[in-house]
Parts: C-alpha cells; sequence; structure tokens
C-alpha cells in the first residue's frame, strides 16, 4: 500500500513459448527465470499481493514455491500465442474479485524482463501517486536513433522513418525511448478495460537502458547469464 492505494501485481507466465521452451522455468544460475520477477516484487515495499496468472501447473507450483500466490489457473483461451495482455490481467482481477479482494492499481511485471528492480517498482508507484497518473509504463533509451533508421520500398530505394534531416550531430539527436516492457501501472477503474493498450500507456516511467534486457531467445539467455 502506498497513501491509502493498494497494488496487485500480476505475473503473466504461461506454459507455452515458441522461442525457449518452457522459458519462464528456465534455469539461470539456480533458479527459473520466473523468480527473478518474483523476487523483486516480494521485496517491493509497496505491493500488496503477488499474483502468477499462468495456464500450467509446473509453473504454478514453482511460482508458490518461490513466495507467489496463484489462487487459480487461467483458462486455455488467454493462453494462446495471441491472447492479449489486457484480457489476462481482467481475467486476474475479475476472479479476485469474486473473493472480495480488490485493489486500486494493478501492476504488470512480465517475467521476461529479469533485471528490473524493486526499487523501480516502487519509484514507479511512488510516481503514479504523487503525479496523480492513471496509467504508465517503463521506458528505455533507444539504442539506435530513428534518424538513422531507414525502411526501403518497392523500388528499392531508402525511405527515412523520420521526416528530418539526419545530418546533425549526435548529441543534437531528440532521445527517444522504447516500452521496455518491464512495468505497467494502471488504475483499476472504469478506464481499464478490453479495449486498453498497454503499451500505449501515457505516462514514461524513465529505466536506465542496462535495465532492459528481454528474454526471447538463447542469445538473450546467454547475456543474461554474464549479468546476474
Amino acid at each position: 500500500m502506498y497513501k491509502d492505494n493498494t497494488f496487485l501485481a500480476v505475473i503473466p507466465a504461461r506454459g507455452g513459448s515458441k522461442g525457449i521452451p518452457k522459458k519462464n522455468l528456465f534455469n539461470i544460475k539456480g533458479k527459473p527465470l520466473i523468480s527473478y520477477t518474483i523476487d523483486e516484487a516480494l521485496r517491493s515495499r509497496y505491493v500488496d499481493k503477488i499474483v502468477v496468472s499462468t495456464d500450467c501447473q509446473e509453473i504454478a507450483d514453482v511460482a508458490q514455491q518461490n513466495g507467489a500466490e496463484v489462487p487459480f489457473l487461467r483458462p486455455g483461451h488467454l493462453a494462446a500465442d495471441d491472447s492479449k495482455t489486457i484480457d489476462v490481467l481482467l481475467h486476474a482481477v475479475n476472479q479476485l474479485a469474486k473473493n472480495n479482494e480488490r485493489f486500486d492499481y494493478i501492476v504488470l511485471l512480465q517475467p521476461t524482463q529479469p533485471l528490473r528492480k524493486y526499487w523501480h517498482i516502487d519509484h514507479a508507484i511512488e510516481q503514479a501517486i504523487e503525479k496523480k497518473q492513471s496509467d504508465l509504463v517503463s521506458v528505455s533509451v533507444v539504442k539506435d536513433h530513428p534518424l538513422l533508421i531507414r525502411s526501403v520500398d518497392e523500388k528499392g530505394t531508402l525511405q527515412r522513418l523520420l521526416p528530418q534531416n539526419s545530418t546533425v550531430r549526435r548529441q543534437e539527436f531528440i532521445p527517444y525511448y522504447k516500452v521496455n516492457g518491464a512495468i505497467y501501472i494502471n488504475k483499476i477503474d472504469a478506464s481499464f478495460h478490453e479495449n486498453v493498450s498497454l503499451n500505449d500507456n501515457s505516462y514514461p516511467f524513465f529505466m536506465d537502458k542496462k535495465y532492459d534486457l528481454d528474454i526471447d531467445d538463447m542469445d538473450d539467455i546467454k547475456t543474461l547469464l554474464t549479468l546476474v
């Protein structure tokens, strides 16, 4: 709880994974990948409840062993490749509400971002409340500036992403940020519904890019092994 506001952390972890089989349970120096996110959520000063939403009993067991709660298993239609995260979160909120468990804010913590720390979670919560932000999303500065990114049209000609001249000094580049997927916070009210696009949350929570690592393939696993 922070300033009379309660916070539900949801960690989505479905059993299926194309790039890395059983990715959420992949052993990283003696710990399953998902436990890195659970551990930091447990260290948060403000998170009131940590729920892992999964369709997999093995993940559920590991999550509970590591200190998270798994009060329900996610139905199959919410664990498909094309399932929307917002639907997973709404399902969690509605399931808990059946037991009269209600929260003011939901904090989405994806287990594929294992470098995010507990103080990031707490600072994001403080920001949302202090600045009266109904939603926010964590972002990091992009490595490759959009001014230097090109597409190729049907004639084979390079096309600029931004409509401005790129012949400027790097020191003059306007900073651009990417949604890094580590933290999403949304107020649970009438504005939190199935049409919400979480990646389009309005306010940025800035994170140093050294904490941005999205685990998608084995190269990412190799990188992670050098950092933890």
